[in-house]
């Protein structure tokens, strides 16, 4: 990899300008048979990497967390979930190579391609759509994919494992640029915070985890600090939550509590994290079961907490919203892989309601 790639910038950006003119190709190295272009990940437009100074660059949370957070959590932050790559290139096919830091590659209940795999999205005139999924077989692994020509492309990295490494390559003769700006303006972040089920598991593909499916949904980019079993809002998440500039934030850590845990430290949480960011939107997000049954015991607990923080202060807390779960996983018991993780079934039908309700939170 050369570690020296670098942004040619196209000029300064002006209001009313072309996209075109806005747009900065991106410098890549070719290689020694002169017929492929190399672009080194961290040299290229991600979303959902929400701090730099991180121990590894495809970490979740920055290294000085060792210090701060349960060891759990920790460890589950060197996963790359919902970071994506967003560009645009002329090429008409593009090679994407990437390495894992485990050989783990899969888990008795979710596929090697949503542990360890990369997807592939291209947008449409009818939204983004799925390309191609890269499949693992080892540590290191690569995938060459079919493109349309200067559509923008959005690469998602594995959920459950680590990323040490990833190239993008394209034929010689063509260019990769930076993307437009989305349509609806979005640029902040929605980030959601919570547990296995936010972390990905057990999608089939990264594209499939809720959080993404929410993200194209909605056209926004998303941060997501899953946890698997770890989302239990301790105070050293909020502080981390609340340094990121977000548009919305995303509580949904009930799966990962007990009734003890969710009235001990859901409000200090929130209060915390809306004294940090006064202006941000707040959404809870109820827990359920495998036949969408709730709300349950944990569910009340939020619920209660969710009315009396509206009924304490009606304009502080104008922009703290709750969410059910009745319809996240549908009735016909068909939308989870265990009776608790959602399988690409679930996950469409959660992240549809998830999605549904940050649009109307968004348009406020």
């Amino acid at each position: 990899m050369n570690a020296g790639l670098r942004m040619v910038l196209c000029g300064i950006v002006l209001a009313g300008m072309s996209w075109a003119a806005q747009a900065a190709e991106l410098q890549g190295r070719e290689d020694a048979a002169g017929k492929m272009v190399w672009y080194d990940g961290q040299a290229l437009p991600i979303e959902g990497r929400a701090f730099t100074d991180t121990e590894c660059f495809y970490d979740r949370l920055p290294a000085r967390a060792q210090k701060t957070v349960p060891s759990s959590v920790w460890g589950l932050s060197r996963h790359s979930a919902g970071m994506a790559f967003r560009f645009v290139t002329d090429a008409p096919r593009l090679t994407v190579r990437w390495a894992v830091r485990s050989a783990s590659l899969a888990m008795p209940h979710m596929p090697a391609t949503g542990v360890s795999g990369v997807d592939i999205y291209q947008r449409t005139s009818q939204g983004w759509r799925f390309v191609r999924n890269g499949r693992p077989t080892a540590v290191t692994n690569s995938v060459d994919v079919s493109v349309t020509p200067n559509a923008e492309c959005l690469i998602y990295l594995p959920l459950y494992n680590g990323t040490s490494m990833v190239e993008i390559g394209i034929p010689s003769g063509h260019k990769l640029s930076t993307p437009p700006p989305r349509a609806n303006g979005q640029v902040r972040p929605i980030v959601f915070y919570g547990t296995s089920i936010t972390h990905g598991g057990c999608a089939s593909r990264p594209g499939m985890a809720f959080t993404a499916v929410a993200g194209r949904l909605v056209d926004a980019p998303v941060v997501n600090l899953g946890f698997s079993g770890s989302g239990k809002m301790e105070p050293a998440l909020c502080d981390l939550v609340a340094e990121i500039d977000a548009s919305v934030y995303v509580l949904d850590c009930l799966w990962n509590m007990n009734d003890a845990l969710v009235s001990e430290r859901t409000e200090p949480f929130i209060r915390t994290l809306r004294d940090k960011r006064p202006d941000t939107p707040i959404l809870l997000a109820e827990d359920c079961n495998v036949y969408g049954r709730a709300p349950t015991s944990k569910s009340k607990i939020l619920r209660t907490i969710f009315d009396k923080l509206k009924a304490e202060d009606s304009a502080k807390w104008s922009r703290l919203h709750y969410l059910e779960a009745k319809e996240m996983l549908g009735h016909d018991g068909e939308g989870t892989v265990d009776g608790c993780h959602p399988n690409d079934l679930g996950m469409m039908r959660q992240g549809t309601v998830f999605g549904q309700a940050l649009q109307k939170i968004l348009a406020q």
